[in-house]
C-alpha cells in the first residue's frame, strides 16, 4: 500500500509533513484540505473510467498515511504499550468513499495516563472529517469480546498494524487466532448460519428491485465470507490462495475477482451519488449508474435494464461460487475425518452424507445427457440435501457439452419432460438448474432472460425468477397441505388432465420479454416448438400455445371489463372455447399475478377471477349459443334476494316498493345477496337517518363492502374518495348508481395497505363516523390527501394520458385515465369531473405497480354521452394540472 507515497497528486507527503512543520495554517484545517483533495482527486478519477479496484485500495493507503501522521501528533513516541490497528473492511485495505473506518486502539493492559490523549486523538479524527469506528481495548478485552461475539473475531481477523509495536499485534492475532478460541469448525457454523440469516432477509434471492449490493445474496458479503473462512482455516490472505489449496480454480478464482470488481465499481458509485455511504442500488441510481457506465437505450430494451441484467447476471454467478465453496468447506472442515460412506443410486449417482454425487469424474464426459438427469434424481430422493460440491464443479466444467446434439438426445429431452411430470421438487430443481447454468444451456431462449429486469414497480423480479416463482406457485396448488391457500385453484388443479401442460405454459409465457413485438406471440411460437421437439401430441402442443398467447386474457377481461355484463362473459367465454381451457388459464392466470410482486395479488383480484371463473362456467354449461338473457338474471337476481328478505320478516310488498325506485341495471350489477343487504337496510332506514353508510367486512367481492345511499349529490364521489384515501385505503372498484327519484345506490370496495379487507372493529367504526360526517353535509369543500407520496413511486412519475371513447351499449362516455400511482389520485380525478361539471356512473380501478390505469364511466349531468369538444378539453386540462402539476 505504500504505492500511494508515489502518487502526488493524491497525497504528497514530503510537502505534507514541511507544511506541519512551517506551521502556516491550523493543523485541523491542513488535514481536511488534504483529505478534501484526494477525495476529489479519487472522484475525478471514477468519473474518467478508473477502476474501483484500484481506488478503494489508493483511498485506503491515503488514509493509513494521514492516520500515521495524526497519531505522530498524539503519541510521539514508541513506548510498546499502544497500537494503531484497522479492522473490517478497512482492515483488508479496502474503502469506499463513505464506508466507515473501523480502527482499534490496542493497549498491552489498561493504562489510564494515555485516556485522554486517546480521547483528543479521536476528536482529533472526528474534527478533521473521518467517519471512524473504533474501539479500545487491552488485549485481555480483545480476547474476552472476541470469545463473545464473532462478529468481533471476524474484524479482529482482518486486523493490519497501522503503526506501533509489531510484537503487540502479534499478541493479540495469537491469543484471538482459532488455536485459542473460535476454531474453524465453530468459526464456519457460526458463519454459515449468519449467511442463511441475512439471505433470509432478502427473502433468499438476489432478484429484488432495489438489491442491496453488500448485504443481498451473491453481494460483497457473500465473496468476504469466503475469505473469512478461507483466513481462518488456511491463514489465506486473498482469494487466490484458495486456488494454491485446490479449493478453487483458476477460471473460478478470476470470476469472483469479477464478480467483486463489478460490485466494486457499482458500490463506489453509489457512495458518490448518495454523497453518503450506501448499498442499496436505488431506482434513481440505477438510472444514473447506467448512463454513467455507457449502457444505451435500444428499440428493444432500456440502458438501466441492460445495467441491471448484468447486475444480476453477475450475483447469480457469485451465488453459485459462494454454495460450491461454503459446501467445499463443509466438507473439508466439518467431514475430513468422516467423509461417509457413499449409498449407490445408480451407476452414475451415489448420495454421500445427504449429498448427490457422481460415482466417477468421468461421469458427464460418458454420459452427457447425465447433466438433466441429476436434477431428476434430486427430485426422486426428496431427502437428499443437496448436490456435493465436487459435483457442482463438475457440472459447470462440462456444460459446454449441452449443445444441439444434447438437445436433439432422446435421453435428454425425455429426461426434461419427466423432471417436470414429477410429484415434488419440480420448483427447486428447475431453481437448482438455473443456478448451475443448465436451464439456460438447454432451454437457449430462456438463457435470454436471466437476469432481464423490467424498470417498474410492477414486476419486481427478474423475468426468469418471475418464471420460476410462477412455477412455484402453480405447484403449491397440487400440494393437500396447502389447499387452504388457495382452495378453488387446488380443486381446479385436480381436474386438469396433465399438470406438467400448466408449467410448459407458465415456463413460457414470458419467454420473448425484451426481443421486441408482441412477447405472447413471439411465445407462442417458442412453446409450439420446445412441444413438438419434445413429443408432446398435437392437441397438447396447441393447448400450450394457447395458453402462451393468451396468458393476459383473463387477468384483463377481470380487471378492466364490466364481468357483471353477461355479454362481457360471453365474450370471454367464446375466446376461451372449453371448460378445459378456462381450468388451464384460471389457474395460470392467479399463479402469474401472485408472481409479479408480493404486493401485487390482493383479496379483490383473487374475487374478479373467481367471480368470472364461475361466471364463465355458467356460460359453458348452458351452452354459448343459447346465453343467458339480462331479464333471465334479473329474475333470478331478485328471486334469491326476496326469499332472503322474506326469510327476515320482511314483505314481498315492501321490498316492491323500493326495487320499483331501481333500475333494471342495479339487478344486474348486483349479487342477491348485497341487493338483500341493501333492501334491508333502506327499508328500516328513517328519512333522518340520512346518509346511510353500510360497511361489510371481507365479503364476496374480496374486500370491505361500503354502500351508501343518500340524495343525490355532485360532490359525494369526491367527498367519498377523499375520506377513504384519508384514513389510508385503497379503492379497488366503485359502483354508481342513482335511484329514479334522486337517491345514490353507490357502493366502493376498500382494501388497506397489505391488500386486504380490515378487519379491526375501531378502525371500521372511525371509517363509518368519517364517512358520514362527510357525507351530511355535501357542500362543504372537498378535503384532499395529505400522504406522501412514496419515493419509489417518485422515482417513475411519467405524464398522465387521458382517452376517451362511446360505450353505446351503456349509453355512455369512457374516459381512461393513465397516471402514475399516488395517494389522493381518485380524489384529484374526482375535483377535475366535479370541475368539468360531469357526473361519474360507473369506475374500474386497476393498478399495475407504479401505474394506474382505471376507467371512468362517465356522462353530462342530464345523463347523456359526452358529445362536446370543450367537455372533452376541459376533462384532459383539468385531470392533468392536478395530477402533473405536483
Amino acid at each position: 500500500m505504500n504505492d500511494v507515497v508515489a502518487d502526488l497528486e493524491l497525497f504528497d507527503e514530503t510537502a505534507f509533513c514541511r507544511q506541519l512543520q512551517q506551521n502556516t495554517q491550523p493543523v485541523v484545517g491542513l488535514f481536511r484540505q488534504t483529505l478534501q483533495q484526494a477525495n476529489n482527486v479519487l472522484k475525478q478519477r471514477f468519473l474518467e473510467g478508473h477502476s474501483a479496484v484500484e481506488l478503494v485500495t489508493r483511498h485506503a493507503a491515503v488514509i493509513d498515511a494521514i492516520l500515521r501522521q495524526a497519531w505522530q501528533r498524539f503519541f510521539p513516541g514508541d513506548t510498546g504499550t499502544i497500537a494503531l490497528i484497522a479492522v473490517g473492511g478497512y482492515g483488508r485495505g479496502e474503502l469506499h468513499p463513505h464506508s466507515d473506518i473501523d480502527l482499534l486502539i490496542l493497549l498491552d493492559k489498561n493504562r489510564p495516563p494515555l485516556q485522554e490523549p486517546i480521547s483528543r486523538f479521536l476528536t482529533f479524527l472526528w474534527d478533521i472529517g473521518l467517519a471512524i469506528g473504533h474501539s479500545v481495548r487491552t488485549l485481555k478485552e480483545c480476547v474476552r469480546e472476541a470469545k463473545r461475539d464473532i462478529t468481533i473475531t471476524t474484524n479482529l481477523q482482518e486486523g493490519r498494524l497501522l503503526i506501533g509495536p509489531a510484537t503487540l499485534f502479534e499478541q493479540q492475532r495469537q491469543r484471538c487466532g482459532p488455536n485459542k478460541l473460535w476454531s474453524s469448525r465453530k468459526f464456519f457454523k457460526a458463519k454459515w448460519h449468519e449467511q442463511v440469516k441475512r439471505h433470509q432477509k432478502f427473502n433468499d434471492s438476489a432478484y429484488n428491485l432495489e438489491p442491496n449490493i453488500k448485504e443481498g445474496p451473491g453481494g460483497l458479503r457473500d465473496i468476504q465470507m469466503i475469505g473469512w473462512v478461507a483466513k481462518r482455516q488456511f491463514d489465506a490472505n486473498t482469494l487466490h490462495d484458495l486456488v494454491t489449496h485446490q479449493f478453487l480454480t483458476e477460471q473460478e478464482c478470476q470470476s469472483l475477482y469479477e464478480g467483486q470488481a463489478l460490485l466494486w465499481q457499482i458500490r463506489y458509485g453509489l457512495h458518490l451519488l448518495a454523497n453518503r455511504r450506501e448499498d442499496r442500488l436505488l431506482f434513481d441510481y440505477q438510472r444514473s449508474l447506467a448512463q454513467q457506465f455507457g449502457y444505451q437505450d435500444d428499440t428493444h430494451s432500456r440502458g438501466v435494464e441492460k445495467f441491471m441484467q448484468q447486475y444480476y447476471r453477475t450475483v447469480m454467478e457469485l451465488s453459485r461460487l459462494n454454495e460450491m465453496l461454503l459446501q467445499l468447506f463443509q466438507e473439508e472442515i466439518l467431514f475430513k475425518h468422516n467423509p461417509g460412506r457413499p449409498t449407490a443410486i445408480n451407476s452414475r449417482f451415489h448420495a454421500r452424507r445427504g449429498f448427490l454425487e457422481v460415482t466417477q469424474p468421468s461421469v458427464f464426459k460418458k454420459y452427457p445427457f447425465a447433466l438433466l438427469e441429476v436434477f431428476l434424481v434430486m427430485a426422486q430422493h426428496p431427502k437428499l440435501k443437496g448436490v456435493r460440491a465436487n459435483t457442482i464443479r463438475l457440472i459447470r466444467e462440462h456444460r459446454h457439452l449441452i449443445d444441439a446434439r444434447f438437445r436433439e438426445d432422446l435421453r435428454s429431452r425425455s429426461l426434461f419432460i419427466e423432471i417436470l411430470r414429477q410429484p415434488h421438487g419440480v420448483t427447486h430443481e428447475l431453481r437448482r438448474m438455473n443456478r448451475y447454468g443448465v436451464l439456460a444451456a438447454y432451454l437457449p431462449v430462456f438463457g435470454k432472460i436471466v437476469g432481464q429486469m423490467q424498470h417498474d414497480l410492477f414486476h419486481v423480479y427478474t423475468v426468469d425468477e418471475h418464471t420460476l416463482t410462477l412455477i412455484r406457485n402453480l405447484r403449491r396448488f397440487t400440494v393437500a397441505k396447502l389447499a387452504h391457500e388457495f382452495p378453488l385453484c387446488s380443486e381446479v388443479m385436480q381436474k386438469i388432465p396433465k399438470q406438467e401442460l400448466v408449467l410448459i405454459a407458465g415456463m413460457f409465457h414470458d419467454i420473448a420479454k425484451g426481443r421486441g413485438g408482441d412477447h405472447s406471440k413471439l411465445g407462442e411460437i417458442d412453446a409450439m416448438e420446445f412441444c413438438q421437439h419434445h413429443g408432446l401430441s398435437e392437441y397438447d402442443s396447441k393447448l400450450v400455445g394457447w395458453l402462451v398467447l393468451n396468458h393476459l386474457l383473463m387477468s384483463t377481461t377481470a380487471q378492466r371489463k364490466d364481468i357483471n355484463d353477461l355479454d362481457v362473459v360471453l365474450e370471454f367465454a367464446r375466446a376461451v372455447g372449453d371448460q378445459n381451457r378456462l381450468n388451464y388459464i384460471y389457474l395460470l392466470t392467479v399463479a402469474d399475478i401472485r408472481a409479479t410482486s408480493p404486493q401485487v395479488w390482493n383479496s379483490w383480484k383473487d374475487a374478479l377471477l373467481r367471480e368470472l371463473y364461475f361466471a364463465t362456467t355458467r356460460a359453458f354449461r348452458r351452452g354459448l349459443e343459447t346465453p343467458l338473457l339480462n331479464s333471465e338474471t334479473i329474475a333470478e337476481n331478485k328471486a334469491v334476494a326476496l326469499k332472503f328478505l322474506t326469510a327476515n320478516a320482511i314483505s314481498a310488498a315492501m321490498t316492491d316498493t323500493v326495487w320499483s325506485r331501481f333500475d333494471a341495471e342495479y339487478f344486474l350489477r348486483y349479487s342477491p345477496d348485497e341487493i338483500a343487504w341493501h333492501t334491508q337496510a333502506i327499508i328500516k332506514l328513517s328519512k333522518q337517518g340520512l346518509p346511510l353508510v353500510l360497511i361489510r367486512q371481507e365479503t364476496q367481492r374480496g374486500g370491505n363492502e361500503i354502500f351508501i345511499y343518500t340524495h343525490d349529490h355532485h360532490n359525494l364521489f369526491a367527498h367519498t374518495t377523499s375520506t377513504l384515501e384519508q384514513l389510508g385505503l385503497t379503492i379497488a372498484d366503485a359502483r354508481i348508481l342513482t335511484t329514479a327519484d334522486g337517491y345514490t345506490l353507490d357502493s366502493y370496495i376498500a382494501l388497506d395497505e397489505s391488500g386486504k379487507a380490515v378487519h379491526d372493529s375501531q378502525r371500521l367504526h372511525e371509517l363509518h363516523k368519517a364517512l358520514v360526517a362527510r357525507l351530511h353535509d355535501p357542500q362543504r369543500p372537498v378535503s384532499h390527501s395529505n400522504r406522501q407520496i412514496p419515493r419509489t413511486l417518485k422515482a417513475f412519475k411519467f405524464a398522465t394520458d387521458v382517452q376517451f371513447w362511446e360505450d353505446t351499449k351503456h349509453d355512455c362516455t369512457a374516459m381512461q385515465v393513465i397516471a402514475y400511482d399516488r395517494p389522493g389520485l381518485l380524489s384529484r380525478i374526482a375535483r377535475a369531473l366535479l370541475q368539468c361539471q360531469v357526473r361519474l356512473r360507473n369506475a374500474k380501478i386497476a393498478t399495475y405497480g407504479e401505474r394506474a390505469e382505471d376507467i371512468f364511466y362517465i356522462t353530462t349531468v342530464d345523463e347523456s354521452p359526452l358529445t362536446q369538444a370543450s367537455q372533452f378539453e376541459c376533462l384532459q386540462h383539468t385531470i392533468r394540472h392536478y395530477l402533473d402539476q405536483e
